[in-house]
């Protein structure tokens, strides 16, 4: 169930493209701290864009909102072994995911959400206006769930990941991974009864 990224990740890999040039004027990581931190971009762009995306990152802020992770990771990099990385991604994802959220809900609160809202980026060529709609229908049930609810959700049936992988990249109990799991396949469940009642799906 794994989504391609589309042209929309064009713009966001020429955003994050200075990344490693960023650390660099910083003084601190030389230059295989360069090397890692590219291969790091290169190799987990498209899962840390999906995910901001399933987290309920607003499409006008992903490429801003990826780049502040390459950049808190860029400054931990020394820290994270080879084989934590990509769930050092997520769990940043997932920080990154809730301030926007957040942020999100406090301007929506004050009556600035029509003038801070950017239009969404436009469709891939190989995104049809059947898939976007889907894609829609999904975010819209996917946003009735608790963020790291959406969070096992969105590992264990976009991603694709086992639930021993998910509680190692959470840091969760497989206990409480399965749980949540349960819970989330429920609302989603749910989430799709109501849009066929109201004749949506």
């Amino acid at each position: 169930m794994r989504g391609s990224m589309g042209s929309a990740d064009l713009n966001l890999d020429a955003q994050l493209a200075p990344v490693p040039e960023q650390v660099a004027e910083s003084g601190r990581p030389g230059p295989e701290a360069r090397a890692r931190l590219r291969g790091l971009v290169d190799a987990n762009l498209g899962f840390v864009w999906r995910s901001l995306r399933r987290l309920g990152v607003r499409e006008s802020e992903i490429g801003d909102a990826a780049q502040q992770i390459f950049l808190i990771i860029a400054g931990k990099l020394s820290l994270i072994g080879a084989n934590a990385e990509r769930a050092f991604l997520f769990q940043t994802a997932l920080r990154v995911a809730a301030n926007a959220r957040r942020t999100h809900r406090r301007r929506r609160e004050v009556g600035e959400d029509e003038l801070l809202t950017l239009p969404e980026a436009a469709p891939g060529p190989e995104d049809t206006a059947d898939q976007v709609r889907r894609r829609r229908l999904l975010d819209q049930v996917l946003d009735t769930m608790a963020l790291e609810t959406r969070a096992v959700f969105v590992l264990a049936e976009i991603e694709e990941l086992t639930m021993a992988e998910i509680a190692a990249m959470m840091k969760t109990p497989a206990g409480t991974v399965a749980s949540r799991l349960r819970r989330a396949r429920e609302q989603f469940r749910e989430g799709g009864r109501l849009l066929r009642q109201e004749g949506r799906i």
